[in-house]
């Protein structure tokens, strides 16, 4: 089971859990399983080339990883975050 915070800007999605488990080998199939539960997150995270888009950042523990490809471990915890801009 991996463990994922959610961004407060997507928590539309989750019904304002902040907090969710994902079951997967991989980024993209934690993110998969997440959507299969709050549908149109993962599109808001990842592009339709499954690449993690601009404004959006997913570390899994402190290292930051813009490969959705990147393996993941029973007990890791992925945060995805949404960049700050502002002008």
């Amino acid at each position: 089971m991996i463990s994922v915070f959610i961004p407060s800007q997507l928590t539309s999605y989750t019904g304002g859990a902040t907090r969710a488990a994902a079951e997967g080998a991989t980024v993209a199939e934690a993110l998969d399983d997440l959507d299969r539960r709050f549908p149109g997150l993962k599109f808001r995270v990842v592009d339709e080339q499954d690449r993690v888009r601009r404004h959006m950042r997913i570390f899994v523990g402190q290292e930051e990883t813009r490969d959705v490809a990147r393996p993941l471990r029973a007990g890791d915890e992925l945060l995805i975050f949404g960049a700050l801009s502002g002008g």
